[in-house]
């Protein structure tokens, strides 16, 4: 809003490991660059520790093993300058807020200026014009899914991370908020992660696609998607997509069969 976007960084992530006290090993010796201003999506089983990742990288829990760098600095750092959001599956907008009010408390935290122009206009640009002064339980679960993104957006982040975003709402709304949404932080330019189960949408929405296997997280695959933007309604229905979504199925299929123990629990 007053200030300038956040340089889009590079993140950096070595020799990264996740053992919890009650002795789950949630993520193994994760080598992996995010490069600056690329999407890149997350995908594998339940409970493999893809969200334990985000949550490290966004310094809301704290690596067992190895390093976490966000353009050559700790995650601290970059929270403290407001240089990260994160979005979760529950959008968990206040209540007693207005949308408005919701994108001007995020403001608040971050320290950064509320330009009232500036909110009218993403709320416009998530397509919730009209809906500013609404409260969230007057929202359908797009509707708020799309509020929570605006709020995360609102502080012009370098990095954005996203949980799952669109995991609580219909197919229909999830599809419309898959082609919709990325627009805004790909034309920020800004280093996006996205956590997600569904392997069309990573294919949709990313420049590549990170595999995982089953708990303990490590790399299975790494997937370059090299198709044009912006991505149209339908992408994910071209034989180029369909054969890229066909391989991170395949690659899924093959950390299960490497992991058998785990795959069996």
């Amino acid at each position: 809003m007053a200030r300038d976007v956040t340089p889009p960084p590079e993140v950096v992530c070595t020799s990264l490991g996740k053992t919890f006290e009650d002795g789950t090993d949630a993520v193994r010796s994760i080598d992996l660059t995010f490069a600056a201003a690329e999407t890149t999506a997350l995908v594998g089983p339940s409970g493999c520790g893809k969200s334990t990742l985000l949550r490290m990288i966004a310094g809301l829990e704290h690596p067992s093993a190895g390093r976490i760098e966000i353009a050559g600095a700790p995650p601290a750092d970059t929270l403290r300058q407001a240089g990260l959001s994160m979005a979760f599956q529950d959008p968990s907008l206040l209540p007693w807020r207005s949308v408005r009010r919701n994108i001007e408390l995020a403001l608040g935290l971050a320290r950064c200026q509320a330009d009232p122009s500036d909110i009218d206009q993403l709320i416009t640009l998530v397509g919730l014009e009209g809906f500013g002064d609404t409260r969230p339980a007057e929202l359908s679960g797009g509707m708020r899914q799309r509020a929570a993104i605006a709020r995360a957006l609102s502080t012009r982040p370098g990095l954005l991370l996203l949980d799952e975003p669109f995991g609580a709402v219909d197919e229909l709304t999830r599809s419309q908020l898959a082609t919709d949404l990325p627009r805004l932080w790909e034309a920020r330019g800004t280093t996006t992660i996205l956590v997600t189960h569904s392997v069309s949408e990573a294919v949709l929405l990313s420049d590549r696609v990170v595999v995982l296997s089953p708990r303990p997280a490590q790399i299975v695959d790494d997937i370059r998607i090299d198709i044009p933007r912006p991505r149209p309604e339908g992408t994910a229905r071209r034989p180029e997509a369909v054969a890229l979504s066909n391989r991170v199925f395949s690659s899924l299929a093959r950390g299960m069969v490497t992991h058998p123990t785990l795959a069996a629990q």
